[in-house]
């Protein structure tokens, strides 16, 4: 971990990863079984995207933001620490799935799993960060922004 970290994780997404192979498979099949080609091209080709896009999720603190990528860190978010006023450890429905979606709950951030933090801002909002590790993600996450 570099110096300046107070915390880092990245966690696997196994059943998105699993989900997404299939799939790519699924479509190169059905696409040459019945001869569309672009099918049997186009739909591996997507999931592969998918893939690189959600096979991971990564959190980390540092000494002014928490911060958190999927994948190949195309999609990512940075908050500053100033702005997170509660963290605890929270279990998603098993409905809410996985990915980024709206919840009635707030913005989720999740790749495997049912644990998350729920993380409030002092604007009041909400949103939750699924991790494998949620008590020693909330616990850094009081301990950078001192509530804790």
């Amino acid at each position: 971990m570099h110096p300046a970290l107070r915390y880092h994780h990245t966690q696997f997404g196994a059943v998105i990863a699993v989900s997404l192979l299939l799939a790519a498979v699924l479509f190169a099949g059905l696409g040459m079984m019945t001869g569309l080609m672009s099918l049997a091209a186009l739909g591996p080709v997507l999931m592969a995207a998918f893939l690189a896009l959600f096979f991971s999720l990564t959190v980390e603190i540092d000494a002014t933001h928490l911060s958190f990528c999927f994948g190949t860190g195309l999609i990512r978010q940075r908050i500053p620490l100033a702005e997170i006023t509660d963290a605890r450890p929270v279990r998603n429905a098993w409905i809410h799935g996985w990915g980024i979606h709206r919840t009635p709950h707030g913005w989720l951030y999740n790749v495997s799993g049912w644990e998350a933090v729920e993380i409030v801002l002092a604007s009041g909002k909400r949103f939750r960060l699924g991790t494998d590790e949620p008590q020693r993600l909330a616990q850094a996450i009081r301990a950078a922004t001192g509530s804790g």
